[in-house]
């Protein structure tokens, strides 16, 4: 029997691809692609004369028994996605299941990715996050999601289209309300771009451009726990600092989910910290 690689492609620059993933895609019998021509500019630029084949949403169903029959030959068939790790956002589930289904060998080969290539760099917590892939197109799907991941104690990374991104901060601002968010854009490339402060703050930013371009990966800073809305005011603003918060941020916040003033939670947070 053959192996199955999952092979990482890069997110945009051209050299953030391993010597292990050329000599797979180069040694490999077959290779399969999203998109073939994408895939054919980054084997050309390495030198590997394969010829890809294509494999995306619309015809991995029935590229199963062809690459199942090729594997079970005896041949390598390595597999990638437009950019990135396979499978992240990206077809290839449905082949995977299916060899590992037949006994078939799935080996990755790790590389480049934008989810994790934004989380790294955001500054926002690592310990914990949940990817969530591509927010629903719908406003009101959109805000569905958004509500039942309102309180989830982790970093929120999605993949956003450009031309939804000021509808979808809005409804992060509505929903979720005053948290830090992270705009991560045309990651790796040569106009990448990180965006860091409120959903209010960024959409300003971006509502001031002719267009938003390129894709983008979004970040949100955790949710509250349910404990903290808890406790003296110190200690829930130390909470909102630990989820990625700025103090004045956390400030602003725990005054208006206590009905507080600014000021007053400001004196309560300092005087906290003077006598300790």
């Amino acid at each position: 029997m053959g192996t199955l690689y999952l092979v990482a492609t890069p997110i945009g620059n051209l050299e953030d691809v391993t010597l292990r993933a050329l000599r797979v895609l180069r040694e490999a019998d077959l290779v399969f692609a999203e998109d073939t021509r994408r895939t054919r500019v980054l084997l050309d630029r390495h030198a590997i004369a394969q010829r890809p084949r294509s494999l995306h949403a619309h015809n991995e169903s029935a590229r199963i028994a062809e690459v199942l029959a090729a594997l079970a030959a005896g041949q390598q068939v390595a597999l990638v996605s437009d950019a990135g790790t396979p499978l992240v956002s990206d077809p290839g589930y449905r082949i995977v299941a299916a060899a590992i289904a037949a006994g078939i060998r799935v080996e990755p080969i790790p590389g480049a990715s934008a989810l994790l290539s934004a989380l790294a760099a955001a500054g926002l917590p690592t310990d914990a996050f949940q990817f969530a892939g591509f927010l629903p197109p719908k406003s009101s799907a959109r805000r569905k999601t958004l509500e039942s991941l309102k309180s989830f104690p982790a970093t929120l990374v999605f993949y956003e289209a450009p031309h939804r991104i000021l509808e979808t901060l809005d409804d992060i601002e509505e929903i979720m309300g005053v948290r830090p968010v992270v705009v991560a854009r045309e990651l790796t490339k040569l106009h990448e771009e990180f965006l860091r402060g409120t959903a209010r703050e960024i959409r300003e930013t971006l509502a001031t451009r002719t267009s938003v371009k390129g894709e983008i990966t979004l970040l949100i800073g955790r949710g509250e726990e349910p404990a903290a809305a808890d406790g003296e005011p110190a200690e829930q603003v130390a909470l909102l600092v630990e989820g990625g918060m700025t103090r004045m941020e956390a400030i602003k916040t725990v005054a208006r989910r206590r009905g507080l003033g600014k000021r007053e939670v400001y004196r309560l947070v300092e005087g906290e910290g003077a006598s300790r």
